[in-house]
């Protein structure tokens, strides 16, 4: 079966980019982006560019073109974030039925693990962008919520039949009953909704030469705080203590952490799973996906999963992590 993606030959990534008035010399390299897909593509005289072409049918106009001008917002309130450039007063644009954005090269590396002078820093960058974020709500992103990352993830993978027999009921079974520990926590779990980067992991928060920028706001959202800062911490719970303390001190230096939303932490980590699980389920119909996760219909890979989530309800039955 065919895929939309099929079609983006190297030659249709060229045009495009020269669509806009830029003059490539031909080089075009493909980089690591499964949801969409993302090239550099080489110009004459000048940096190369990335070219952005978004996957179809996965986001509205309306939903890129906030994403775009929340970037741009950012940008202007002198947050370090690589945003998409604007030809003729527009940054989204089409050719040959894609959708595609271009975006200046800028390079770096992801955070060190666990370093406490990278963390306090990572926090000042990300108190910068809540600051910003929480002026106003958004209009066409979705929000992360207990439903859409928790049960239709679920759904997802139950009505798809993606679990083996033999180990469904199993799975079924844990991860209804850590949906349901889930809710409770964040029913009574005080958070207020902002926009946010919505998938900041490390490898989202670059740096090079001391210098740190955030990049893909792809997956920007409404939802609490804590989801840009939880990814941060690695290690034992005290090594996660200390580096907590370095982060919400940066990120208090621009933007107030409310600390009644750690307890938020280990729910959000299970709705993470359970997203990411049903994430490769959804995107089974692209080839670049069987190429790249072969173990993901394997029964070893979903009994792994299986313990994945009795430790996850274990870790929500923990006393949550706090800042002394």
């Amino acid at each position: 079966m065919s895929h939309p993606f099929d079609t983006l030959t190297p030659d249709l990534v060229l045009d495009a980019v020269e669509s806009l008035g830029f003059l490539s010399d031909a080089r075009v390299l493909a980089l690591n982006s499964y949801e969409n897909r993302v090239y550099q593509v080489g110009i004459e005289d000048q940096q190369p560019l990335i070219a952005k072409f978004y996957r179809p049918g996965r986001w509205s106009d309306a939903q890129i073109h906030e994403e775009h001008s929340f970037t741009a917002e950012l940008a202007d309130c002198e947050v370090p974030v690589v945003a998409p450039i604007e030809h003729d007063g527009r940054s989204l644009f089409e050719h040959g039925g894609f959708r595609f954005a271009l975006f200046p090269r800028r390079g770096g590396h992801a955070p060190e693990p666990g370093n406490l002078d990278q963390l306090y820093r990572l926090g000042q960058l990300l108190g910068r962008l809540h600051k910003v974020g929480a002026t106003r709500p958004f209009e066409h992103r979705e929000t992360l919520a207990v439903d859409n990352f928790g049960h239709a993830s679920l759904n997802t993978l139950l009505e798809g039949n993606f679990v083996p027999k033999e180990l469904l009921p199993a799975f079924e079974s844990v991860a209804r009953d850590l949906l349901k520990r889930v809710e409770a926590i964040y029913a009574r779990t005080p958070h207020q909704l902002i926009r946010l980067h919505g998938d900041c992991h490390p490898g989202n928060l670059m740096h090079r030469d001391e210098a740190y920028h955030v990049v893909d706001l792809d997956d920007c959202r409404m939802g609490p705080a804590v989801q840009d800062l939880w990814m941060m911490l690695a290690g034992s719970r005290e090594e996660r203590l200390g580096q907590l303390a370095e982060l919400i001190d940066g990120y208090n230096e621009f933007h107030d952490f409310d600390p009644r939303e750690l307890p938020l932490i280990e729910p959000l980590r299970a709705l993470r799973q359970l997203h990411h699980s049903a994430w490769l389920a959804r995107r089974w119909d692209d080839p670049a996906f069987p190429r790249s996760f072969p173990w993901f219909g394997q029964p070893r890979y979903w009994g792994d999963q299986i313990l994945a989530l009795r430790e996850q309800i274990a870790a929500l039955d923990e006393q949550p992590l706090k800042l002394f």
